[in-house]
């Protein structure tokens, strides 16, 4: 179990760029798999889960050739099917939550896909009805093993239908896309996710040759075709990261500059930093932060009411990143209630916080209300565990502000949703040590 140790106080300074778009390279490496012909895609996040996901798709006979830094080219024409059915592919399968991503492509293409039951990040219940009922309204047969948690998909031929989705689920959206675009007939999705990671997913499919319109809006139409071509693509850059930078310049006081944002996508992001009290400024397609030597005071409502900060499918606010919000308003003027409304076990990562010195009332599993420190007291220096990827960066910023010396132990859960972070974060001043 890897560690980092971090000497937190200090003011951070420079410039840092995020890296491609995690959520989006789940989706956009699976749709590889919708063409026998070639698929570049650039900027490529090098993160444990992605790739573990690469290393499923050349297990799975994709080839596979690196151009450059996040650069790599993709040919499905000769996919190993009987790999889906190996003890192998069970278990690599069930340590990627992506890999449910493989389904929708597999079944639209070769009218079969398998996965077993994924893990990732022990953040409450995260159900798969949503993918596995799509698919079945395309007309395919569901099994499922509850011996092995293995599910199963298949059908001769995907009819496109009608579908209401019961719930905005992004990968649910994105797995039925995939395999409405080779189904026969029109497939018309309403209350379908539009994050931006969504829409480039979609705009990729037609650039292959799909037919879709809507994109952006919940109501997604699709034409099927016959067969898709290659293309090329570049991923966004990953907006949980751009505003995990921006509370790490918030709780440090420190200026900071994140290079090339796609301020477009970033929908309530820059809103939700302000309402803490926190500036941000365009400069191009930068965020310019400055230095808060003054602090930051929370705004409340026009009624003078306590200020809540939730979470809500696009273009509401991401739910990954309630958890940053959270930390950063331990040191504001105010307070806020922040609530949890996707995940029920995200916020129990609070306890940590509260032995550094935080002052929160977890309300129960969905809400917290946080008074802030306005400053006068630091965060202390404590041994913590990251429980997921969203928490463990929470606590790292939390550590980073924290006068002494603190110890965040199994930072593999970090490392699943951040590239060379440790390194990146020296290099605008920090002092943290991979041990």
């Amino acid at each position: 179990m890897g560690t980092f140790r971090i000497e937190g106080g200090l003011p951070l300074q420079g410039e840092i760029t995020p890296q491609g778009a995690k959520n989006e390279a789940l989706q956009i490496l699976c749709a590889v798999l919708l063409t026998p012909e070639k698929v570049t895609i650039h900027n490529i996040p090098d993160i444990v889960d992605v790739n573990k996901l690469i290393a499923l798709l050349e297990d799975l006979g994709v080839k596979i050739q690196k151009k450059g830094k996040g650069s790599y080219t993709f040919k499905a024409d000769d996919v190993n099917l009987d790999y889906l059915q190996s003890d192998q592919f069970k278990q690599d399968g069930r340590g990627l939550r992506g890999s449910i991503m493989l389904v929708g492509p597999l079944l639209g293409r070769f009218g079969k896909g398998y996965i077993p039951k994924p893990g990732g990040d022990k953040i409450g219940r995260r159900r798969l009805d949503t993918h596995f009922e799509g698919f079945i309204k395309l007309g395919a047969n569901f099994r499922y093993n509850k011996e092995e948690y293995f599910y199963g998909v298949e059908a001769e031929k995907l009819k496109g239908t009608y579908m209401l989705l019961d719930e905005a689920s992004v990968t649910g959206t994105a797995n039925i896309v995939m395999a409405a675009v080779l189904a026969e007939g029109t497939t018309t999705i309403y209350n379908a996710a539009c994050e931006p990671y969504l829409q480039q997913l979609c705009k990729m499919l037609v650039r292959m040759g799909a037919k879709i319109s809507g994109i952006g809006s919940n109501l997604l139409t699709i034409e099927g075709v016959d067969s898709l071509g290659g293309t090329e693509h570049t991923m966004l850059p990953d907006m949980i990261e751009i505003g995990s930078w921006v509370g790490l310049a918030a709780m440090t006081q420190s200026e900071l500059t994140i290079k090339n944002v796609s301020w477009e996508n970033l929908g309530q992001i820059p809103a939700a930093f302000r309402k803490l009290g926190i500036t941000l400024e365009q400069k191009g397609d930068d965020i310019f932060i400055p230095a808060h030597k003054n602090g930051y005071e929370i705004q409340n409502y026009i009624d003078g009411s306590i200020l809540t900060i939730a979470d809500a499918p696009w273009p509401g606010l991401t739910p990954d990143l309630l958890s940053i919000l959270l930390v950063v308003a331990t040191q504001a003027r105010g307070e806020v209630i922040i609530h949890q409304k996707m995940f029920e076990s995200r916020l129990f990562f609070v306890d940590k916080l509260l032995d550094m010195g935080a002052k929160i009332i977890l309300c129960d599993p969905h809400r917290a209300t946080v008074i802030g420190h306005d400053f006068k007291s630091t965060l202390k220096s404590t041994t913590m565990t990251s429980p997921d990827i969203r928490a463990g960066v929470s606590l790292l910023i939390a550590a980073l502000s924290a006068k002494g010396t603190s110890t965040i132990h199994n930072i593999e859960q970090i490392d699943r949703g951040y590239e060379n972070i440790d390194e990146r974060l020296r290099a605008i001043g920090a002092d943290i040590v991979r041990v």
